[in-house]
């Protein structure tokens, strides 16, 4: 479970936060009591990256469905009644 530090705290204590990150994982950082960054590793930040931009390769091989990554979204259009007699 990733620690959570206020502001304050992250930035006096910097050092042992990154240490932290290192080896229990993730660590959030909060201001105001609220969820404002997130410091990983290297390594998993490159991961999580690697998986917002696949390639056009990595799209093709992949097992899932993926026309929708392949094709933009068409806005919702509402039917048009017909005409009266």
């Amino acid at each position: 479970m990733p620690n959570v530090w206020q502001v304050q705290e992250a930035k006096a204590r910097f050092s042992e936060m990154l240490d932290s990150s290192q080896d229990e994982g993730p660590q959030i950082v909060t201001k105001r009591g609220v969820e404002a960054a997130v410091l990983v590793r290297i390594d998993e930040w490159r991961r999580l990256r690697k998986l917002a931009r696949r390639d056009v390769k990595d799209l093709l091989l992949a097992t899932e469905a993926r026309t929708q990554a392949l094709a933009p979204r068409r806005p919702e259009r509402s039917r048009l009644e017909p005409p009266p007699l």
